[in-house]
C-alpha cells in the first residue's frame, strides 16, 4: 500500500518549511536511514530521513518551494513490487470530512503519514512537482489515546489496518513504548477503546463557558496602510524568510507577554584583560586564543550556580528551575539569529566553553545547528560591544527568566581611594522576566556576574 511522506516537524516551534533539495529521485530505492532531502526550517536546514524502505514513486512538492505546512504530503513511498500508478492519490471528496478524535491532531512521525485515500485535514491543495493538482490538502491526524499522540512505526500502522486493529488498545515494546510490526502482529482484533457513554450528564457534553475575552494585543499598521504611504516613493519590498517571520513573531510575543525590568551594572575589565592576555601567551601553542565573551559566558554560569533561584524559567502556570547553567548566547547571521546553548557551562574550562562556542557560531553561520543546539537554557548573553555599542536592552528569549546585554569596554575615568584612574570598564543591562526573577533575585545574580568578571582567576577554582 502506497504511504504518504509528509513535510516533517523538524523542530518544536515548525510550522513550514522550504523543501530545499531532492536527494533522491522518482524510481530509487530507499531504506531506512536514507537522506530523502534537505529541507530548510525557520532556524536551519536539516536532512529529512527515511523511516521505511520501498520505492519512491511520485514526488509531490518540487525543489524550492517554500511555506509547505508541516503535515503537507511531500511524496509517495511504494512498496517493492508496487506499480507506479498506485502513487496517484485520488482526489478527496468534496464532503469527507475528518473525524473528530476530540483530541487535537499532531505531527506524523517522521513525517510519515497513513495511506493514500485517507481523510485528509487542512488548507490548500498539493501540487507535484510539475504543478499538477493531485487532491490531498493535509496530513490525516495521527492515532490518539485520550488526547495523547500513538508512537508506532508506519509500517505497524499499515499491518494494523490490514488486519482493523484499534492501535490505540495495543501497547507498543519499542524505544518509548512505540508500536512496532511484532506488537501488531501479536494482536488480536477486536479490543476497542470504550465509547463515551449515552447517559453521559448533559453538562459534559455541553461547551464550556468562554473565558472573559482577553483585552485584544495592539496591531501595527496593515500592508495596505503602509504601502499607501510610500506609494510615492521607490521602494523595495522584501519578502520575509521562515525565520524573518518567526524572530517577528516571538519578539512580538515577548514584549507583549513578558514583564520586563531592567537592572544596570558595570564591571572594571582590567584584571580580566591582564589575565586573558596571559592565559592566551600560555594557550598559543596549543592554538587556543580566549575571547572576552568566553570569560562572560563562563562568569554567567558560575553566577547562576551562586543564585540557584535565578536559574529558572517560565512555564505557563509555574516557575522551572533548571539545575546546571545552561547558557545560550547569540549570534548574528544573514538574515536573523540564532542562540545556539552551552550545556552544563558551569562545569567546562574556558577553553572547552571557547572550542564549542566558536564550533556552534560557525554552523550556526550555515544555519547547520540541530535543534536540540539551540533550543532551551534558562539565561542568555548578547554581546553588541563588539560593534561599539556602549549598552542596550535585550529582549527577553521565552522561556528564558533572563537576558544580558553586554556593552563595550571604553577607557572611563574613575574613583579609586580618592583619585581619578582610567579605568576599562564594560556597561551591562539584565532584562529580568519579573514573573520568574524579582528585583532583589535579579541584582544578587548581575552582583556574581560582577564580582567573577572583576575577578577573573577565581573562575578557575
Amino acid at each position: 500500500m502506497p504511504t504518504e511522506i509528509l513535510m516533517p516537524a523538524l523542530s518544536p516551534t515548525m510550522e513550514e518549511g522550504t523543501l530545499a533539495k531532492w536527494l533522491v529521485k522518482e524510481g530509487d530505492a530507499v531504506k531506512s536511514g536514507d537522506i530523502l532531502a534537505e529541507i530548510e526550517t525557520d532556524k536551519a536546514t536539516m536532512e529529512f530521513e527515511a523511516v521505511d524502505e520501498g520505492v519512491m514513486g511520485k514526488i509531490l512538492i518540487a525543489e524550492g518551494q517554500s511555506g509547505v505546512k508541516v503535515n503537507t504530503p511531500i511524496a509517495v513511498l511504494l512498496e517493492d513490487g508496487e506499480d507506479a500508478s498506485a502513487a496517484e492519490a485520488p482526489a478527496a471528496k468534496p464532503d469527507a470530512k475528518p473525524t473528530d478524535t476530540g483530541a487535537e491532531p499532531g505531527p506524523a512521525e517522521k513525517g510519515y503519514g497513513g495511506p493514500i485515500g485517507a481523510p485528509v485535514a487542512g488548507e490548500g491543495s498539493v501540487k507535484d512537482a510539475g504543478g499538477k493538482d493531485v487532491g490531498g490538502k493535509a496530513a490525516a491526524p495521527a492515532p490518539s489515546k485520550d488526547g495523547q499522540r500513538i508512537f508506532a512505526s508506519p509500517l505497524a500502522r499499515r499491518i494494523a489496518a490490514d488486519k482493523g486493529l484499534d492501535l490505540s488498545a495495543i501497547t507498543g515494546s519499542g524505544p518509548h513504548g512505540r508500536i512496532v510490526k511484532a506488537d501488531v502482529e501479536a494482536a488480536k482484533p477486536g479490543a476497542k477503546p470504550a465509547e463515551a457513554k449515552a447517559d453521559a450528564p448533559a453538562a459534559a457534553a455541553a461547551p464550556a463557558a468562554p473565558a472573559p475575552a482577553a483585552a485584544a494585543a495592539p496591531k501595527g499598521l496593515s500592508t495596505e496602510t503602509v504601502l499607501k504611504m510610500y506609494a510615492d516613493r521607490e521602494t523595495e519590498e522584501v519578502q520575509l524568510d521562515g525565520m524573518r517571520r518567526t524572530i517577528a513573531a516571538r519578539l512580538s510575543e515577548a514584549k507583549q507577554t513578558i514583564p520586563h525590568f531592567y537592572l544596570r551594572r558595570s564591571a572594571k575589565l582590567d584584571a580580566l584583560m591582564a589575565f586573558r592576555g596571559t592565559l592566551n601567551k600560555q594557550l598559543e601553542a596549543r592554538g587556543v586564543k580566549l575571547s572576552v565573551n568566553d570569560f562572560i559566558i563562563k562568569a554567567c554560569a558560575l553566577a547562576l550556580q551562586q543564585v540557584p533561584d535565578a536559574n529558572a524559567v517560565w512555564a505557563g502556570d509555574r516557575i522551572l528551575k533548571l539545575k546546571p547553567s545552561d547558557v545560550a548566547v547569540a549570534v548574528a547571521i544573514e538574515g536573523g539569529l540564532f542562540t545556539p546553548v552551552l550545556k552544563d557551562a558551569h562545569q567546562k574550562s574556558l577553553s572547552a566553553l571557547s572550542a564549542q562556542m566558536k564550533d556552534l557560531a560557525g554552523r550556526a553561520k550555515t544555519k547547520k545547528l540541530a535543534p536540540h543546539e539551540y533550543q532551551g537554557g534558562s539565561f542568555a548573553i548578547s554581546n553588541l560591544g563588539m560593534f561599539g555599542i556602549e549598552n542596550f536592552d535585550a529582549v527577553i528569549n521565552p522561556p528564558h527568566g533572563a537576558i544580558l546585554a553586554v556593552g563595550a569596554g571604553i577607557p572611563t575615568p574613575v574613583v579609586e581611594g580618592g583619585e581619578v584612574v582610567v579605568r576599562n570598564v564594560m556597561s551591562m543591562t539584565l532584562s529580568v522576566d519579573h514573573r520568574v526573577i524579582d528585583g532583589a533575585l535579579g541584582a544578587q545574580l548581575l552582583e556574581a556576574i560582577v564580582s567573577h568578571l572583576e575577578n577573573p582567576i577565581g573562575m578557575l577554582a
